[in-house]
């Protein structure tokens, strides 16, 4: 048995961050991966960077083939670079092996055909998510059914692509996959789209993704697929509908990654929703092991992993005050074409909770700058707290708006009135300055 001061388990963003703390402060840590394609975690290898990527270069009209040529490129750089900043570090042991707890503090390794074990009085998940496969009839290992991480490594741009799945991830894919050239059709069960975002919203993004081209079929659930020939097969839906494609994607969510853990032979408990549970802190159910990103549950954002590590880095070396309970405001953007970007709570929400509302809309046509980049889409919307002139949140559909949404986020966690954005002096001309007429409420 070898005893560390710290086992990390999985190199993504919260454990990758918090390692290089660890031994910066002299801890002798042991850093677990099971998969080197993996180095770096989620967002770096199979997420946001490459999706994005590719997202960048549709829309300049790279071909597909050298996009995804580009994309590996980008994503091995990044990789090799997150490995060497924690391999060459002296106070950092790497191990490449599945990590399966023996019991609370010991931790099972597989090295060369031989069991290795290692303890620590500090233990680290942070294993992320993986994809949610849903109950489907027929084959789902054919090599025409993917996930969001095995689709954005084939080579060829499959001509008809069916996305199973109306999220975020799914019109992601739907907006990259149509821009690059191929046919989409997305199925939904839902009778509309992004249910939880603002409804005038939400009808501007369908409206938008269904000029671009992309089919979507609501109030259907696929049921089973069909081989129907050397490259095609057929997906049998609810309501009777049958649609051919090259390729499906399975776009039905990610969940916690807590299999293969051993978690059954520890302490440690999980939610009704197979996240493993913490406190405040992010301490597991058994002292001084802590889950850190995905793998707990919660928003699934590369940056909430990061600021995981912030609230464990806070507990162990800082005055043991911030947690999750003090985290404010989240953003989030979903990168179709033009991009939605939202933070706080929509006008239903906000009426439900109470508050006398407020609200600011413009249409992103109105904006000088849009004549400007030549992309008039889009509809921003603001919600304000009449009593206090407070913002209580902002969904913006339309270009650069996942650089705004962060100045909406900055003045939400300052509490200052909506007024601080309207009253600006913005340079011009730029997206920013649209805050003088969308919050011009009064």
């Amino acid at each position: 048995m070898i005893t560390y001061d710290a086992i990390i388990i999985g190199f993504g963003k919260a454990g990758k961050t918090l390692a290089g703390r660890l031994a910066n402060n002299n801890w002798n840590v042991a850093m677990i991966e099971k998969d080197p394609d993996m180095y770096g975690g989620t967002c770096i290898n199979i997420a946001c960077i490459p999706t994005k990527s590719l997202v960048q270069d549709g829309l300049k009209g790279v071909p597909y083939r050298d996009a995804i040529e580009r994309k590996d490129k980008v994503v091995e750089k990044l990789r090799e670079k997150n490995y060497k900043n924690l391999a060459e570090h002296e106070n950092v042991t790497i191990y490449e092996s599945e990590a399966s707890f023996r019991s609370d503090k010991e931790v099972e390794l597989e090295l060369d055909g031989k069991t290795e074990v290692l303890t620590a009085e500090h233990i680290f998940i942070n294993t992320g998510a993986t994809s949610n496969i849903p109950p489907l009839k027929g084959d789902l290992n054919s090599d025409k059914v993917y996930t969001s991480t095995s689709l954005i490594d084939r080579k060829q741009l499959p001509r008809q692509l069916a996305i199973i799945g109306g999220g975020y991830i799914g019109l992601e894919y739907a907006s990259m996959y149509k821009t690059f050239g191929a046919e989409v059709t997305v199925i939904t069960p839902e009778e509309e789209l992004l249910t939880r975002e603002d409804r005038e919203i939400a009808a501007e993004v369908q409206k938008v993704m269904e000029e671009k081209g992309i089919h979507i079929i609501f109030g259907a659930k696929a049921q089973e697929i069909t081989e129907e020939s050397k490259d095609k097969v057929s997906l049998s839906l609810s309501n009777g509908e049958t649609v051919s494609a090259n390729a499906v994607l399975l776009a039905t969510g990610r969940k916690p990654n807590v299999e293969h853990l051993g978690l059954e032979n520890t302490s440690i408990e999980l939610t009704e929703n197979g996240a493993i549970k913490v406190n405040d802190h992010l301490e597991t159910t058994v002292g001084n092991v802590w889950a850190l990103g995905d793998v707990k549950g919660g928003m699934q954002f590369t940056y909430i992993s990061l600021d995981d590590y912030r609230i464990v880095e806070n507990y162990l070396f800082g005055d043991k005050k911030y947690s999750l309970e003090s985290r404010k405001h989240v953003p989030n953007s979903m990168f179709i074409d033009p991009p939605l970007s939202r933070v706080g709570i929509t006008a239903k929400e906000a009426e439900e909770k109470g508050y006398e509302i407020a609200e600011g809309k413009l249409l992103v046509a109105s904006h000088p700058r849009a004549h400007v980049i030549n992309d008039l889409r889009g509809l921003f919307k603001v919600v304000i707290d009449k009593k206090t002139d407070k913002i209580l949140g902002a969904s913006l559909f339309g270009p650069e708006s996942p650089e705004l949404i962060n100045l909406v986020k900055l003045a939400m966690d300052l509490e200052a009135p909506y007024t601080y954005l309207r009253d600006q002096i913005y340079n011009h001309p730029v997206m920013s300055e649209s805050f003088n007429a969308l919050f011009a409420i009064d």
